[in-house]
């Protein structure tokens, strides 16, 4: 717009010196004033409305430089809030979980203080029978018996070495001393060898547990859980076969396997209902479950 006023000026500048030939020099004058008067006006209202396009031009931008930064900031803020949700509930969980691990370690050093002491006492009963067999005097001599006639030689039966029982049981107590002291690889250690060295003895069962629970103590979940679960497979009727479970869940817990802990207890209060260990598992699974409530 403002080009072509520039035009039309030098058009008139062009042509009035012509048309003044026509007129006198007071007209010619007074023509020029009025054309400069009306270029003039003229170009105040191209400016006018220049101005006024650029001012609107500007508030549009304002208002969208506005939009796009209100956007932005609404935006951050709902992530900020988000983020900050999730930091809630992971420091929630956190404490959970912190909580569940204090309450296993305290429920866990109850039970082996319990199980220390049956374990005792079973020791005692089963050793019961043998010692007052010992203890009973032995029968008068029977009267050698008659010779037999000879008979062609044969191959001699492998015999198989009596066992020590006495011997037997220090190795064992020997392997459980150590536990109870707090000297838990000693302890794996020393029951390992009792089974290797009394493979077919009748604590073999409570040797594989502690054998596990001693893992377990030591933190090497993995481990314990591998020891449990041969103790299981090979004696699923033993009396220890509930706290090995019990124990298997809690070493789950350990290693974040929430689910199969819970597989686990569900299965040790289904299998094994009157256990001792089967109260303890129903506390821990409704914890577990709460858990996964909240989640």
């Amino acid at each position: 717009m403002r080009s072509w006023f520039l035009v039309f000026a030098s058009l008139l500048a062009v042509a009035l010196p012509a048309h003044a030939a026509f007129f006198s020099d007071d007209e010619a004058r007074q023509k020029i004033v009025e054309v400069q008067q009306q270029v003039t006006q003229l170009q105040g209202q191209l400016q006018a409305k220049l101005d006024e396009e650029l001012k609107q031009r500007l508030a549009v931008e304002t208002r969208v430089g506005a939009l796009e930064s209100q956007l932005k900031s609404q935006g951050l803020v709902d992530l900020l809030n988000q983020i900050d949700r999730l930091n809630g509930e992971i420091s929630k969980l956190k404490g959970q979980l912190e909580v569940m691990s204090h309450d296993v370690e305290v429920t866990q050093k109850r039970q082996r203080d319990l199980y220390t002491d049956l374990d005792g006492r079973l020791r005692k009963l089963e050793s019961g029978p043998a010692a007052s067999a010992a203890s009973t005097p032995a029968a008068p001599p029977s009267p050698a018996p008659a010779p037999a006639a000879a008979v062609p030689p044969t191959a001699a039966a492998p015999t198989v070495p009596p066992v020590d029982a006495e011997a037997e049981l220090k190795s064992y107590e020997t392997a459980h001393n150590l536990f109870k002291t707090g000297k838990y690889k000693e302890s794996a250690d020393a029951f390992e060898k009792f089974l290797d060295t009394y493979p077919a003895s009748k604590y073999v069962p409570s040797a594989q547990y502690w054998i596990g629970y001693a893992h377990f103590s030591r933190k090497d979940y993995k481990a314990a859980i591998a020891s449990q679960q041969k103790l299981i497979k090979a004696y699923p009727d033993n009396h220890k076969v509930p706290d090995a479970m019990y124990n298997i869940a809690n070493s789950q817990i350990q290693l974040a396997d929430i689910d199969g802990a819970r597989q686990t207890l569900r299965a040790l209060i289904e299998k094994f209902p009157l256990s001792d260990a089967a109260p303890l598992a129903k506390k821990r699974l409704a914890v577990l479950e709460s858990v996964k409530s909240k989640n």
